[in-house]
C-alpha cells in the first residue's frame, strides 16, 4: 500500500506515524495537493491528503477513516484506541479537537498566502477557535499524570495532538507559545520518539 501526501501536513503525518508504530509497511508518495493534484485525483477525486491506497487499489480517504481501518487490521489488542465505550468516546473527542485545530491552522495559512487581502473577520474567528481549543487541551493535559493522554501507552489522541501542535507552532508561532506548558511537554515527549523523528518535514506553505 502507499500513502499519498507530504509530511508537513499534520493529517498525513499522524497517519504515517500510526503506520510505523503498527509496523505496517507502506510506500510514501509525497505528492502535493497543489502541484500534484492531477496525480492524486485518480485515487481521490477530492484531491486531498492523506489518501491511503491499498494493495488491491482501494483508496481510503481522511485520516480518521484510514486509522479506523488500520485499527481493524492490527486488531483490538494492538489498536491505539479503545474498541468501544466511554474510553473510546473520550479518545475520539481529543482527536476531534486536535484535528479541528489543525483545520483552522491550515485555513489561516491559506488566508495568508492565497488571498491578496485577508478577511479580518475570518482570521479573528480562526484565531479564536485555535486559542479556545489550545486552552481546553492545555487544561486537560495538565490534569493527566500518566506519560500519555490515556495511560502508559501512546494512542491516536497523543499522535494527533503532537502533530497538530508542531504544525501550528511552525505556521503560527504567536498562537502556540509559552502559555501552554503542558502541551509543550506533551509534544516534546512524542517528538522524541523514533517514528516522529523519522516522519517529519518542515512546513512549506503553498505560494500565492
Amino acid at each position: 500500500m502507499f500513502l499519498i501526501g507530504q509530511y508537513d501536513s499534520p493529517f498525513v503525518r499522524r497517519t504515517a506515524i500510526a503506520l510505523r508504530l503498527y509496523g505496517l509497511p507502506f510506500e510514501h508518495k509525497p505528492w502535493s495537493t497543489f502541484g500534484d493534484a492531477d496525480r492524486i485525483a485518480p485515487h481521490n477525486p477530492l484531491r486531498r491528503v492523506p489518501t491511503l491506497v491499498l494493495d488491491d487499489g482501494e483508496a481510503l480517504i481522511e485520516s480518521a477513516a484510514i486509522l479506523d481501518y488500520l485499527d481493524e487490521l492490527v486488531g483490538p489488542d494492538k489498536a491505539m484506541i479503545a474498541r468501544s465505550g466511554a474510553e473510546r468516546r473520550k479518545h475520539l473527542r481529543i482527536c476531534a479537537l486536535a484535528t479541528g485545530l489543525g483545520d483552522k491552522a491550515v485555513s489561516l495559512i491559506y488566508e495568508r498566502v492565497l488571498r491578496k487581502e485577508q478577511l479580518k473577520l475570518w482570521v479573528e474567528r480562526c484565531e479564536a477557535q485555535i486559542s479556545g481549543v489550545l486552552g481546553v487541551l492545555e487544561k486537560e493535559r495538565a490534569a493527566v499524570k500518566t506519560p500519555y493522554w490515556f495511560g502508559e501507552r501512546i494512542g491516536h489522541a497523543d499522535i494527533a495532538v503532537a502533530c497538530v501542535l508542531r504544525f501550528t507552532g511552525e505556521a503560527h508561532p504567536a498562537l502556540f507559545d509559552d502559555r501552554y506548558p503542558a502541551l509543550k511537554a506533551h509534544a516534546a515527549r512524542c517528538e522524541a520518539l523514533p517514528p516522529f523523528q523519522e516522519i517529519v518535514q518542515p512546513l512549506a506553505p503553498p505560494s500565492g
